[in-house]
């Protein structure tokens, strides 16, 4: 029976918390993540950006990231760079497909 990572436990909406606390392992890591991101208050309750992200599923999340990565024109998604030079995408989440081992979304491919 093939082993099961940890963080494909939290795949569904309203586990952001605790999928990053098994990615990072240490829920305090997970909360000063989340704080640094914008996602958390000092508080320990979510932000609007962190409720929005926290309604999303993994794959959800992962094809957002996807997307802000296209219309940013860098892959890592950064926002540094030139703004003048920035790359204009219409792909919508539809575009990507997810893969839940590297937590990543892709193109799909055409064909």
């Amino acid at each position: 029976m093939p082993k099961t990572r940890s963080t494909t436990k939290f795949m569904g909406r309203g586990s952001l918390v605790k999928r990053l606390t098994s990615q990072v392992g240490s829920r305090t890591l997970a909360e000063n993540i989340l704080r640094a991101r914008g996602d958390m208050k000092r508080d320990g309750t979510l932000t609007a950006k962190g409720a929005k992200r926290d309604s999303m599923t993994a794959a959800e999340r992962a094809k957002d990231r996807a997307l802000k990565a296209a219309k940013s024109g860098s892959k890592s998604g950064s926002k540094s760079g030139s703004k003048s030079g920035s790359k204009k995408s219409d792909r919508t989440a539809k575009d990507y497909v997810y893969n839940p081992n590297t937590n990543t979304a892709t193109l799909k491919t055409r064909r």
